[in-house]
C-alpha cells in the first residue's frame, strides 16, 4: 500500500461496524430514523429488535450520535450494553452495579462523569432493588438536557435482575423527562413480550403480564435487500478492481436472503480467506460464492454453529420439527413461530419457513452431528460409477438396507425423533456433499413432504436428481400418488434428470417385509423410482 494510499477495507463478521475500516452501508438508512426521532420526541418508551449479528448495535451508535450531534437539538443520548451482567445471573445486588458502572462508562466516554459522581452513593442509601432507578432519577435532575438511554443486550438478562430493571424503569416513567429519562430503548434478540423471565430450577417461570407494559412500539431491524447487498459489494469493487459476475451478487442474495452476517461472511471467505480470492484480478463467480458456503458451514462459524444452542429449545423444536417432516402446526404454535422469526430461524413473512438456504442446511447436519461422525467413518467411493457419475439407484438401495438395519437405533436418539427418518436419510445422503457433490434442500409447513435436489458435477454442468421423503399416512396406493404427482411437479421445477420418491411407513405392526420395496414409475415421461421403507 503506497503512501497517502486508502487504509484497506474488508467485510466484517466481528462486533460493530465502522466505516473506515469495513464495507458498510449508512446504519440510519436500515431503519425509518423519522419514526424514531418522533417516538424519542413525544418521550415513548419503545423496543427495538431484530436477530444475532444483523447490525443492532452498529444502528445504536449511530442513533447515539445522531441524537448527540447538533442537528438533534438538546437531547443527551447514552448507549450501554448490558451483556456483563448475564454472567451474573439472579444475583441482583452484584448484577445492578455491574449495569449501573456499564452506563457510567458510556457516559464518561461521551466526556461527563454525571452518573459515575451519583450512582454508588444511590446504591449505598436504596440498595440494589431500587438502585438503578434511584440513580436514573438522580441523573436526569442533574443533567441539563433531556436525557435519552439506549439499552442494548437487555434480554440476556436473566430472572430477578432483568425483572428489577423492568420494573424500575415502568416505576420512574411517570417522572419523565424531568427527573427520568425522556426515552428508553430497550435492544435485544427478542421481542418484549419474549421476555419470559426465567429463575433458577427451584422458582418458577413468570408466566403473569409484563413488567415492561409501557412499551409504546415494537420496531424490528430487517435484513438487507437486493440492492442493499450490490452496494454493498460493490465498495470492494471500487476499493480493489475485484469484480463480482451477476450470478454471484445472485447467488449471495439467494443464500442468504440479506441476512448482514451472512452476506459479510460468504464475501470475506471468497474475496480474503480464501488464497486464490486474494487475487484481485480474479472475477468473484457464483461457484466461489457457493464454495465458501460449504467452507463457512463445514467451519461451524460462531453465528452457525449458536444455531444449534436454539434448536435445543422447546419452543423452537415446536416450529423446526414440523417444517422438516412437512407437517402442518395448531394455533398453540402461533407464539412460537413468532419468537422463531424474532430469532431469525424462520422467514419474516409467509409462507412459513427457514429463513435462508444456509440454515436450511446447517440444521439438519446439527440434528444429525453423532449419525455423521458414525458414517464419516465408512467408505464413500462406493456410490459413484466408473465414469464418475453419481449411482443414484445404488444410494439409495444403500440407505433402504441402513434405514432396515438401524434406524430404530438412531430415530430414537435424535431431539427430533418425528422428523428422525427424514434426518437420517440427510445425514446418509451427507456423503454426496463430502465427495464433491452438493444438495440443497427444502421444507415447508403443512405441505407433506421433505424436498431435496442432489447435484453431482458432470461433463457439462450439474447433474440433478430429485429426492422426495413422504410418510405413509392412510393407504400405501394414495401416499403414493400424490408423491409420484408432487416428485414430477419438483423435477420439472429443478430441471432433475431423475426422481426418487422415498417412502417413511412409521406403522408399528407393520412388518418390514411389507415397508421395504422398490417400484419403477413414469409421470408426465419422467423417471421415478419410489423407495418403501
Amino acid at each position: 500500500m503506497g503512501e497517502g494510499s486508502p487504509p484497506l477495507r474488508f467485510f466484517n463478521t466481528e462486533g460493530p461496524v465502522r466505516a473506515d475500516k469495513h464495507y458498510t452501508l449508512p446504519p440510519l438508512d436500515r431503519i425509518d430514523l423519522d419514526e424514531v426521532l418522533a417516538l424519542i420526541r413525544l418521550e415513548k418508551y419503545f423496543v427495538f429488535h431484530a436477530p444475532r449479528q444483523t447490525g443492532k448495535t452498529t444502528t445504536l451508535l449511530a442513533l447515539r450520535d445522531r441524537l448527540n450531534s447538533g442537528a438533534a437539538g438538546d437531547l443527551r443520548a447514552v448507549y450501554a450494553n448490558l451483556e456483563d451482567a448475564q454472567a451474573l445471573r439472579e444475583d441482583l445486588e452484584p448484577a445492578m452495579r455491574t449495569v449501573l458502572a456499564q452506563i457510567a462508562r458510556q457516559e464518561r466516554l461521551l466526556g461527563d462523569t454525571l452518573l459515575t459522581d451519583i450512582w454508588r452513593d444511590a446504591f449505598a442509601e436504596v440498595g440494589a432493588g431500587s438502585a438503578f432507578g434511584e440513580s436514573l432519577t438522580r441523573w436526569c435532575l442533574a443533567s441539563a438536557r433531556p436525557l435519552v438511554l439506549l439499552l442494548d443486550e437487555v434480554d440476556a438478562l436473566v430472572g430477578d435482575t432483568l425483572l428489577s430493571l423492568l420494573r424500575q424503569l415502568r416505576a420512574g416513567y411517570t417522572q419523565r423527562p424531568e427527573a427520568f429519562p425522556l426515552s428508553v430503548v430497550l435492544c435485544g434478540v427478542r421481542d418484549v413480550r419474549d421476555y419470559r423471565v426465567e429463575w433458577a430450577p427451584d422458582k418458577e417461570t413468570n408466566e403473569g403480564g409484563s413488567p415492561f407494559n409501557i412499551r409504546a412500539e415494537s420496531l424490528r431491524l430487517g435484513d438487507l435487500d437486493e440492492v442493499g447487498i450490490r452496494t454493498l459489494l460493490g465498495q470492494h469493487t471500487e476499493d480493489t478492481g475485484q469484480a463480482f459476475t451477476d450470478e454471484a451478487l445472485a447467488a449471495v442474495w439467494e443464500q442468504t436472503r440479506g441476512q448482514p452476517w451472512l452476506v459479510n461472511a460468504l464475501a470475506f471467505q471468497a474475496c480474503f480467506r480464501d488464497p486464490a480470492g486474494r487475487d484481485r484480478s480474479r472475477t468473484v463467480t457464483a461457484d466461489h460464492i457457493l464454495n465458501a458456503r460449504e467452507a463457512l458451514i463445514r467451519r461451524r462459524e460462531t453465528h452457525l454453529d449458536q444455531l444449534g444452542a436454539r434448536l435445543r429449545q422447546e419452543r423452537v423444536r415446536r416450529v423446526i420439527e414440523p417444517l422438516l417432516t412437512g407437517a402442518s402446526v395448531d394455533d398453540s404454535t402461533v407464539a412460537d413461530i413468532e419468537y422463531s422469526r424474532d430469532l431469525g430461524l424462520i422467514a419474516s413473512d409467509d409462507p412459513i419457513r427457514i429463513t435462508n438456504p444456509i440454515y436450511r442446511e446447517v440444521i439438519p447436519r446439527e440434528l444429525t452431528g453423532r449419525v455423521q461422525s458414525k458414517l464419516a467413518q465408512q467408505r464413500t467411493a462406493w456410490f459413484v460409477t466408473e465414469d464418475g457419475g453419481l449411482d443414484m439407484p445404488r444410494l439409495l438401495s444403500r440407505f433402504q438396507e441402513y434405514f432396515r438395519e438401524h434406524s430404530e437405533h438412531w430415530i430414537s436418539r435424535f431431539d427430533y425423533e418425528e422428523a428422525g427418518p427424514q434426518l437420517l436419510l440427510q445425514a446418509f445422503c451427507q456423503r454426496v456433499i463430502n465427495s464433491g457433490g452438493r444438495i440443497e434442500r427444502e421444507y415447508g409447513l403443512g405441505r407433506g413432504r421433505t424436498d431435496l435436489l442432489l447435484m453431482w458435477p458432470g461433463a457439462d454442468g450439474w447433474r440433478k436428481f430429485v429426492v422426495e421423503c413422504k410418510v405413509r399416512h392412510g393407504s400405501r396406493a394414495e401416499t403414493e400418488r400424490r408423491g409420484l404427482e408432487q416428485t414430477a411437479a419438483y423435477m420439472d421445477r429443478c430441471g432433475a434428470e431423475s426422481g426418487h420418491l422415498v417412502i417413511f411407513d412409521r406403522h408399528a405392526k407393520r412388518t418390514w417385509r411389507e415397508k421395504i420395496y422398490r417400484k419403477e414409475a413414469v409421470v408426465d415421461g419422467s423417471p421415478i423410482t419410489i423407495w418403501g421403507m
